[in-house]
């Protein structure tokens, strides 16, 4: 468990986050938490293999590919896809492994800490910001735009 005082210095000292498994798709919570750390100030940086661009941003294959310095490595992938990320995150020195909501893989989180980096596990940044900084009462949490079920007004 983080505390609140980790959270928000983790969140006013680390600007350039790499989005691991940012969808292209609006609807996707990968999108929206990308956009809304975009939209506060944050450079965010995606990686994903399958585009070339996704909210303005050039895309990379991975994180070894990323040609800046990278704070925070933000996961939106299954938790069996972590631990190889998280070696990536060792590799280009990073700051900060930040697992989203459900992504749970603890022996990766220890890999990290021995490493040197901070490990936040089964949080949302963009949740976290606005739950610390402000703004969650403007953008809300229970709006059914962020879900782990599929809509059925969407057809995907």
């Amino acid at each position: 468990m983080t505390d609140v005082e980790t959270l928000r210095r983790i969140l006013k000292e680390n600007h350039t986050v790499a989005v691991v498994g940012l969808s292209a798709k609006w609807y996707r919570p990968s999108y929206f938490a990308a956009k809304y750390l975009l939209d506060h100030g944050y450079r965010v940086i995606p990686v994903n293999p399958g585009e070339e661009e996704i909210l303005g941003q050039r895309c990379y294959p991975s994180l070894e590919a990323v040609p800046e310095r990278v704070d925070v490595v933000d996961i939106f992938r299954r938790p069996a896809d972590v631990p190889p990320i998280v070696e990536s995150a060792i590799a280009i020195e990073a700051r900060v492994v930040w697992m989203q909501i459900g992504v749970i893989h603890e022996a990766a989180a220890a890999r990290a800490r021995e490493a040197g980096l901070q490990v936040v596990m089964d949080r949302c940044m963009k949740i976290e910001y606005a739950r610390l900084f402000g703004g969650l009462g403007f953008v809300g949490v229970n709006t059914g735009i962020i879900s782990a079920r599929r809509s059925q007004y969407l057809p995907y």
